[in-house]
């Protein structure tokens, strides 16, 4: 009888967490995306208006340099008065990191966007530079933070109710299976991160010319990247940015069907 009760309340929570996710449906305004998210844009600009200054300490804090922080600024900013991001609720902020070891950028939910001096110093161009904050750009407007968010308490929720079904008193091995399914739910939301990615990078190959840049800049990013990556210290942007090498031919089907006729002239590599 014990048995037959955990099931059924296992089967509810499941059940439960499976109408909870997918009841909540949004369009994305710039993707055109159907979206399962649980936050409002103002919760996500307050989520990440928060986090920013605990963010930014782990990096050592902003860069002193406010002549460079500010140029970092005025790139992103021109991206966003340039393309639908500027159309969207959230309040953009470009941050220059005092770091200059660590190859990173990334982006807060509602638009705070950091680069460490450490990735910008290995820049060669103001094209690569925009190609880099219109990449964060994308995380942002495509909503990947809430829908991270929403994807977290859908595998929580599962990785519960397996627990609480598969759980015997009698057994407590099965413990490991909880933890089993518990990684599983983890896998299942590395693999949405890769996608959004990607997703990422195709809004960038659009922001960019728009801007003023040319896309291919985001190419020799990657190939930048995958050069760092080379050593036993590969750069903490790969990790964060999975498959740079992946990304190159996905970045260039992108370019291709973006400009079936070649890219523009007159932009800023």
């Amino acid at each position: 009888m014990r048995g037959n009760l955990r099931y059924v309340i296992a089967l509810v929570l499941a059940l439960f967490s499976f109408v909870t996710y997918y009841c909540k449906r949004s369009v994305n305004e710039v993707t055109g995306e159907v979206q399962h998210v649980d936050m409002t844009a103002e919760q996500e600009i307050a989520l990440g208006l928060q986090a920013a200054p605990e963010m930014a300490q782990q990096y050592g804090g902003i860069h002193p340099d406010r002549q460079a922080g500010a140029r970092v600024e005025e790139i992103g900013q021109q991206i966003v008065r340039s393309t639908k991001a500027a159309q969207t609720p959230y309040k953009f902020q470009f941050h220059l990191l005092a770091d200059e070891n660590t190859i990173n950028a990334f982006a807060l939910p509602g638009g705070q966007i950091f680069i460490t001096a450490g990735l910008l110093k290995n820049l060669k161009s103001e094209g690569q530079v925009a190609g880099v904050l219109a990449h964060e750009i994308g995380h942002v407007v495509a909503r990947h933070s809430a829908e991270q968010v929403a994807k977290s308490q859908l595998t929580q929720g599962l990785s519960g109710a397996a627990a609480i079904g598969i759980y015997d008193p009698d057994r407590p091995s099965t413990a490991v299976s909880a933890a089993a399914a518990a990684m599983v739910s983890k896998l299942v939301t590395l693999r949405f991160g890769r996608q959004d990615e990607l997703e990422a990078d195709k809004l960038a190959v659009d922001f960019t010319p728009k801007a003023g840049y040319d896309p291919r800049a985001m190419i020799q990013v990657m190939q930048i990247l995958e050069q760092e990556g080379g050593g036993n210290n590969p750069p903490e942007f790969m990790s964060t940015h999975p498959n740079p090498g992946n990304r190159i031919g996905e970045l260039q089907k992108d370019i291709t069907a973006e400009f079936p006729g070649g890219v523009p002239t007159g932009l800023k590599p």
